[in-house]
């Protein structure tokens, strides 16, 4: 096939055309006004304006939004602004202002899509381990005791304490829950938090479960702080707790940690404490998991926030004039999506920022590194043609459709892939006409039926700021994020 010449233009101004106005070379008056150009060029000038900051940290947090894939954080920025009275849809979470951004692949050794315990697990010692087990590689059996050996991996907060630092966890679940629990674990099933829960073979082969790993840790390698739930792990039946060997294992963290240490139970202790007499604290403040900001008003009595566990936290580990790791977990995130319910898993999404930005006035971000991401997403949802402002938690207003689906019913803005909303057997999805979408009960519909809403496998955002922030850029192995905070330790 030929084509004709191209008839060069020489000579002549070309000027492109729309319904017959000529642009101009220069971007028009209504134009540079514009409030998205104005930002966009704010932004711009900002983006221009930094620099990395290529020195050493002192200090790492490392924020991890369980379950908290970029759809949460976008229906969680938008539902944070409109619950304050302001455009949902141009708000921004205290996490998104931090300069350097990455996306992390989230895949576990032998799994598409990770659960909590070998995501961590990369993050926290830099090797990707199959699902369900802690702190070790991927030649562990899961549920093998003696398949442990010689598996284990090092985690970067017993690599910091051991160098000197101080190290803390912070979480609203169990304190022994997967993530929490791979800052200072390693057991080839996730589940061993307690003894109780641990089978005769593993304990015969000597096996120790979560809570004890964590007590009993030695001292050049023991938490400074762990704050969150699960008091039943530490105490005999007898007690209170669940514990099937009798063992009381909070007095054992009182009489082996040094005069300088606390166990509190209530927000009421936590807020009694001295940070600057305290070395050691162990808190506990619910039997299981700490209830949901949603709930506070009922269940959340003298039940601190994870911003007052954050921030004293913080308090305590800044008095080493070395430094410290922290590891800060908005837990109940990833719960409220399993139960399909939007409204928590967004509302403790805020909570999660209110934590970070707490966190960040505190401290000084030239030397210490901030890093905030998930351990893997959820499958939620935000689909359809919404009008701005409308609701986040109620129905799609597509003009095109009058928002109805195929089936004559309208869609809630928010669902999720898999759960307990969807239609079971030969049920037809419910008729949303008449159903309160934004209360806080309310369960999304999904497209597949499942008891608990399974994790989903896209990448996940990483936001980072500080010292050696700068090295997240790209796409990377969620192992990756291990590699940079134990460089800017200088480990």
């Amino acid at each position: 096939m030929s084509y004709p010449a191209l008839r060069p233009l020489s000579g002549l101004l070309l000027a492109l055309t729309i319904s017959g106005t000529a642009l101009a070379a220069e971007p028009a008056a209504h134009q540079t006004s514009n409030p998205y150009y104005v930002s966009g060029l704010a932004t711009l000038n900002k983006a221009l304006a930094q620099q990395p900051n290529t020195g050493k940290a002192k200090n790492v947090i490392l924020f991890i939004g369980d379950g908290m894939g970029i759809s949460t954080i976008v229906a969680s920025r938008i539902h944070e602004g409109q619950s304050r009275g302001v455009d949902g849809e141009s708000n921004s979470l205290s996490f998104e202002a931090l300069p350097y951004l990455a996306l992390s692949k989230t895949y576990s050794d032998d799994r598409m899509v990770t659960d909590s315990a070998a995501s961590a697990s990369a993050m926290l010692t830099g090797v990707k381990t199959r699902n369900g087990t802690i702190g070790v590689d991927g030649t562990v059996i899961v549920n093998s005791c003696p398949s442990v050996a010689g598996a284990a991996v090092t985690t970067l907060a017993e690599m910091a304490k051991a160098k000197g630092r101080w190290t803390g966890a912070v979480t609203t679940t169990r304190i022994t829950h997967a993530t929490p629990a791979s800052t200072y674990a390693h057991v080839a099933d996730r589940d061993w938090e307690g003894d109780q829960n641990m089978s005769a073979q593993a304990k015969a082969a000597g096996c120790k479960d979560i809570a004890r790993q964590l007590v009993e840790a030695p001292n050049s390698t023991r938490l400074n702080v762990a704050l969150g739930g699960g008091r039943s792990r530490f105490l005999p039946k007898d007690h209170g707790g669940s514990r099937a060997d009798g063992r009381d294992l909070i007095q054992t963290w009182l009489t082996t940690t040094g005069p300088r240490t606390a166990a509190v139970m209530t927000v009421t202790e936590l807020k009694s404490l001295d940070p600057a007499k305290m070395d050691h604290v162990l808190g506990l403040f619910d039997q299981e998991n700490l209830p949901y900001e949603a709930d506070r008003a009922t269940q959340g009595a003298d039940v601190p926030t994870l911003t007052q566990m954050a921030t004293t936290a913080v308090d305590i580990l800044s008095k080493n004039p070395k430094g410290y790791f922290l590891m800060v977990e908005g837990g109940r995130i990833d719960m409220g999506s399993h139960a399909g319910n939007a409204y928590r898993a967004l509302t403790e999404t805020e909570e999660f920022s209110k934590a970070i930005a707490a966190v960040m006035a505190k401290v000084d971000m030239k030397n210490t590194l901030i890093i905030v991401t998930a351990d893997h997403s959820h499958g939620l949802v935000i689909s359809g043609y919404a009008a701005r402002n409308d609701a986040i938690l109620g129905l799609a207003s597509d003009e095109n459709t009058g928002g109805l689906a195929k089936d004559k019913k309208p869609y809630a803005i928010l669902s999720y892939a898999t759960g307990p909303g969807g239609a079971h057997g030969e049920n037809h999805r419910e008729d949303l006409s008449s159903v309160d979408t934004k209360d806080p009960s309310f369960t999304q519909q999904a497209t597949v039926p499942m008891i608990s809403a399974a994790h989903s496998g896209e990448d996940v955002a990483i936001f980072a700021g500080g010292p050696q922030a700068h090295l997240f850029h790209g796409v990377v192995e969620e192992s990756y994020i291990f590699q940079v905070m134990r460089h800017a330790l200088g480990l």
